[in-house]
C-alpha cells in the first residue's frame, strides 16, 4: 500500500492539467471500418479482437471502447474525444488510420454475436458490422 501512495500521486503529478489549458473536448463514436477476429474461439481461453477506424483530423484522440453485452451479444464502438482547437490538421486515410485492440475472454458455449458500430444510415439508425464466432469445447 505503501508503494501505491507515490506511484498514484506522481501518475496525477504527470496528469494534471497546466492552469492555461482550457481546451475543451467535444465525445463521439468513430465508425469502424474492419475487425480482425477469430473464425471460432475455444471456451475459457482469451483472444485479442482489433478494430480499424479512421479520425478525420490531429485533434481526434482514442477515448473508450463502447462495450455492451447482452446474453451473447456484444455491442463495440470506439469513442473519441475531439480537442476543440484551431490548429486541427486534416489528415488522409491513411495518416488517420487507427486501430484498437482489446482482449476478449470466452465464457459460454454457443455463439457469439458481435455487432460493431457502423456509424447511421439515411433514416438516422445505427448501422452495424455483424459477426457470429462459434464456441467450441
Amino acid at each position: 500500500m505503501r508503494k501505491i501512495i507515490p506511484l498514484l500521486a506522481l501518475f496525477f503529478l504527470f496528469n494534471a492539467c497546466s492552469p492555461g489549458d482550457d481546451t475543451q473536448y467535444l465525445f463521439e463514436l468513430r465508425p469502424i471500418q474492419s475487425v480482425d477476429i477469430p473464425t471460432e474461439f475455444t471456451l475459457g481461453q482469451t483472444y485479442p479482437i482489433t478494430v480499424h477506424y479512421t479520425v478525420p483530423t490531429s485533434c481526434y484522440y482514442f477515448s473508450t471502447l463502447y462495450y455492451d453485452k447482452d446474453l451473447n451479444v456484444r455491442t463495440i464502438a470506439v469513442e473519441n474525444a475531439i480537442a476543440q482547437r484551431n490548429n486541427c490538421q486534416e489528415l488522409t486515410p491513411e495518416m488517420g488510420a487507427s486501430t484498437y485492440t482489446f482482449n476478449f475472454y470466452v465464457t459460454s458455449n454457443g455463439s457469439y454475436i458481435f455487432k460493431f458500430y457502423q456509424g447511421k444510415d439515411d433514416q438516422g439508425n445505427n448501422v452495424f458490422l455483424e459477426y457470429e464466432v462459434p464456441v467450441t469445447n
